[in-house]
């Protein structure tokens, strides 16, 4: 999808306040962005210079110090998918220098078929819906956005387009239908297959099924990107199956957020990048990104064990009212279910690591403070885990969650990493509004400048030039954007600015 590249450079230097922008009167540019560092997406050294823009395109680079101007970010991970066509601005993004998402993890916009009921938006003034990613693409293009977009296809929507909300395994005939669902999809415009294997429906699919659909996007050149099965006691079998897809298929894997979510695994990460380096010894074509924080941001209905989610959110909240199912609810999340990712055992059944996020009565509260608000004027304390049911019970069974479950550690190593970028993993929110959202992950708002003045100027554990690398041409090459991801003549226009001195994020969780 394209978009007014000047519009969104103005805007977002008019914001920050970093650099002298102006028309140049005495030459045949639209904007020239003067007196910077230019740090060009390559790697290499930043060099002094002007940048001059026509149109959308970059038309001519010149010679001056001062501030730093650079490739615009590419988010390789992001969930703005309907929050564009809510608000095209795209706030939390483009204040820190994203100029184009990578949508559709797990779930996209597109394709809506068969048992998969299309959603209806409004666009403009008015109602909109589609069946498929091409008439997702065009509601974009009406909602005039200020970022560029590309997305997967989600195996969720083909699965489900296909299966519905059954739990059964597909036969070959329904497998041939996703496929045929999938390479549709590839042909709107999808840059690959995206998986979210931790919960149904992404989690039915075995490693056979996911190498047979990534045949067909070998076919259209895409890539394979996944949120792996297993983060935590599970994440080396987890992070072989993603190599062993791209490996069986000859598709370019890329893992999303690699981390170690489970205290149990913590300073293993060595292991991991290991496993990845002898796969591309091999010749397998697999890489990473993460968000550069130590918390994840899930919702609390994941604690709750994959079978129960069968049948859609209905029939979930039914089995949570249940007292006969409650009792085996509860020793399962306790004791775990064999390759079952759990996130109350990958915080050590600790509630103080778990914070509600989303809006409502309990936003912004560690979970620990929650159970004690709902405990009093009881006789007795109320088993925690009943009250998780009945807090998802009221809530509809979404309750947006924070978890406190990985390491810096583990994270900065997989970050130093030559092969791993910077994706958020946020969403396009903002300060106000009906894209306000509570207490949101931090990512929402700052992953880009974390990078930028945590792990560039106060650790130094990357150079200023290989960070924009991270973000900018390394994901550009990921998705096959041939036109972004660089600072040269010809390229697009997609161009941020920052005080390289003083850039943070300035976001919290609370």
């Amino acid at each position: 999808m394209s978009r007014c590249a000047a519009r969104a450079i103005t805007f977002f230097a008019a914001c920050l306040l970093t650099a002298a922008i102006g028309h140049a009167a005495d030459a045949p540019y639209d904007l020239v962005i003067r007196n910077g560092h230019i740090v060009d997406g390559t790697g290499n050294p930043w060099f002094a210079g002007d940048v001059a823009i026509r149109g959308d395109r970059i038309v001519a680079i010149g010679k001056l110090p001062a501030d730093a101007a650079l490739r615009g970010f590419i988010d390789m991970h992001s969930h703005s998918d309907r929050l564009l066509l809510e608000d095209g601005h795209g706030q939390s993004k483009i204040r820190q220098g994203v100029t184009t998402e990578v949508l559709g993890e797990g779930s996209s916009a597109g394709p809506y078929q068969r048992e998969l009921a299309p959603p209806t938006y409004p666009v403009r003034g008015r109602e909109r819906t589609w069946t498929t990613l091409a008439g997702y693409f065009t509601a974009l293009e009406e909602s005039r956005m200020s970022v560029n977009v590309v997305s997967y296809v989600g195996l969720d929507n083909i699965w489900q387009s296909v299966m519905g909300k059954s739990f059964d395994r597909p036969t070959q005939e329904q497998l041939d239908a996703m496929k045929r669902l999938l390479d549709e999809a590839l042909s709107d415009g999808a840059i690959g297959l995206s998986t979210m294997l931790m919960m149904p429906p992404g989690s039915l699919a075995t490693t056979d099924d996911l190498v047979e659909l990534a045949t067909v996007v070998k076919r259209h050149g895409g890539l394979f990107s996944s949120h792996i099965r297993n983060e935590g006691t599970g994440v080396f079998d987890s992070v072989k199956e993603a190599i062993s897809i791209g490996e069986r298929s000859g598709v370019p894997v890329d893992i999303i957020h690699l981390k170690i979510a489970d205290q149990q695994y913590w300073g293993r990460m060595l292991e991991i990048v290991t496993l990845i380096e002898e796969a591309r010894r091999r010749g397998v074509d697999v890489q990473a990104n993460v968000y550069p924080y130590t918390r994840g941001n899930n919702n609390l209905v994941t604690i709750i064990p994959p079978w129960a989610h069968e049948g859609g959110t209905p029939a979930l909240i039914a089995r949570l009212k249940d007292p006969a199912l409650r009792e085996r609810l509860r020793r399962e999340i306790r004791e775990g279910i064999p390759g079952w990712y759990n996130h109350y055992t990958a915080v050590g059944g600790d509630w103080s690591r778990m914070l509600i996020s989303g809006k409502g009565l309990y936003e912004g509260l560690t979970m620990d403070r929650v159970l004690a608000l709902r405990a009093q004027g009881k006789p007795s304390a109320p088993e925690p885990l009943d009250e998780l049911f009945d807090i998802l019970i009221e809530e509809g069974g979404s309750v947006p969650t924070v978890y406190a479950h990985h390491t810096d550690a583990d994270m900065t190593l997989a970050l130093a990493q030559p092969w791993c970028s910077v994706g958020s993993d946020g969403s396009a929110y903002a300060f106000e509004g009906a894209l306000r959202r509570g207490n949101p992950h931090p990512r929402n708002f700052g992953t880009f400048p974390r990078v930028l003045g945590v792990y560039v100027r106060e650790s130094h554990l990357l150079t200023l030039e290989d960070a924009i690398r991270k973000m900018t041409s390394l994901n550009a090459n990921k998705i096959g954007l041939r036109d972004r991801g660089v600072i040269r003549v010809g390229a697009a226009a997609d161009v941020t600015i920052f005080d390289a001195g003083r850039v943070i994020d300035k976001s919290t969780y609370t």
